[in-house]
């Protein structure tokens, strides 16, 4: 979230900020609630010292006549000082939540607009294969190979829900190898994190666990949530924790599984493998000092570039606008890659740096070498590989005359061709 200090001094870039990104937050009634806040601290305070004026006047020698009357005026204070201090809790509590809608600012590269169709491509690398035969789309390559079975998910979790079936499994290792050792190679820590983790962990990084608009799958009884994304882990391990200036940048890549409700998804661009409920994924993490921030996020970038090159994915990157690049994210690229069974680009990573938005939240900091104090560490996440529909690019992209799939030479696994069957 963004320093209270920041909001106070500059409402009115505050405003036009959320404008671009259209969040619709009552900034009005925040400042108020702070105000109150501020006045409601002092009044406390100097409850509390007369108070406590009142307790060393009463350990000294005084008459009972002097006595009764402090006693008396203890008693009111005390009651006094529970009814603001009560008050107080109320309106902290409804600031907080106000100032947790503001989105974090914006880079001045980020084009300005609305929704994903406002997004601006860069630049586009690798070619488009052009086929000399009809291609398929990746759920009838993977049904006609027996890779994945869709009606077995559906019957044991619901829809929405796989399992991947022979050399499909083997594909999915593979990534995930691949994705590792490169990631390990670049100087990054790797993990395989929990699937699992605290609600107060989400609310930091910036997802909602709870609530009608919710992506997120809850543990019932539990203040435990299925994670989105291993961004959610990796980012939680920090809490509360002040690094040491020379560790930075701390760079972490984890494997895990991700869940997402997916609401509201439906449709042709959602057909199989696009939009599921589970998949795995191998996330990078940075914490980074301030200044060096940008620098990472450039870094995360090309080695999402890296990947899809090496892969021999045709992808092209994008520029996140205003309006599709989620609270936490300061600025945002997107890699999409080409998917003949789509006609179109679909999006396959996202790198993002957020600043100290999250690490603010998260109470992440470092000390400062010059001033000895202590500051928030910047945060950023990428993408390196989301299986699920990096399988898509594969697949539909590799795809050959004879209804085979032909594999980049970096995941050292054959081609995938059907099975034989005996006479």
């Amino acid at each position: 979230m963004l320093d209270l200090k920041l909001i106070r001094n500059q409402p009115e870039e505050i405003a036009e900020n959320c404008r671009k990104r259209n969040v619709q937050v009552d900034l009005e009634k925040l400042l108020e609630l702070d105000t109150q806040v501020r006045q409601l601290t002092t009044e406390v305070d100097s409850v509390r010292q007369r108070r406590n004026e009142i307790s060393n006047k009463m350990k000294s020698k005084i008459s009972p006549d002097e006595r009764q009357p402090l006693i008396e005026e203890a008693k009111k204070l005390r009651d006094e000082e529970s009814e603001k201090e009560t008050l107080l809790r109320e309106f902290q509590e409804q600031r907080l939540d106000l100032q947790k809608q503001i989105p974090n600012l914006t880079h001045p590269d980020s084009p300005e607009g609305l929704t994903d169709e406002d997004n601006i491509p860069i630049r586009q690398v690798g070619t488009v294969p052009e086929f000399d035969f009809e291609p398929k789309d990746h759920l009838e390559l993977m049904e006609n190979l027996d890779l994945i079975d869709f009606d077995g998910g559906a019957k044991v979790s619901g829809q929405k829900f796989y399992y991947l079936k022979n050399q499909a499994v083997f594909l999915e290792l593979a990534l995930a190898q691949y994705a590792l050792n490169l990631l390990q190679n670049e100087g990054f820590t790797v993990h395989i994190t929990p699937d699992l983790a605290r609600q107060q962990i989400l609310d930091g990084i910036g997802f909602n666990p709870r609530g009608a608009e919710t992506q997120i799958y809850s543990v019932e009884d539990s203040e435990l949530c299925l994670i989105a994304t291993a961004e959610i882990t990796l980012g939680g391990l920090m809490m509360d924790k002040v690094l040491k200036v020379e560790d930075l940048p701390i760079m972490y890549a984890g494997l895990s599984h991700c869940y997402r409700t997916e609401a509201g998804a439906a449709g042709r661009e959602s057909r199989g493998l696009y939009r599921v409920h589970q998949f795995s994924k191998i996330e990078m993490f940075a914490f980074t000092h301030p200044e060096k921030s940008g620098e990472m996020h450039e870094n995360m970038r090309e080695i999402e570039e890296k990947i899809y090159q090496e892969l021999g994915i045709p992808y092209q990157l994008v520029n996140i606008c205003t309006g599709d690049l989620g609270g936490p994210a300061y600025r945002k690229y997107d890699l999409e890659a080409w998917m003949p069974g789509r006609g179109k680009w679909g999006e396959v990573t996202s790198t993002s740096n957020c600043t100290d938005y999250q690490s603010r939240r998260m109470n992440i900091r470092f000390k400062d070498a010059d001033t000895g104090k202590n500051r928030f560490v910047h945060m950023l996440n990428g993408t390196a590989i989301a299986v699920s529909r990096t399988l898509i690019a594969l697949i539909e992209n590799g795809q050959q005359k004879d209804g085979s799939i032909k594999l980049p030479p970096c995941l050292n696994i054959p081609d995938i061709r059907a099975k034989k069957v005996s006479k």
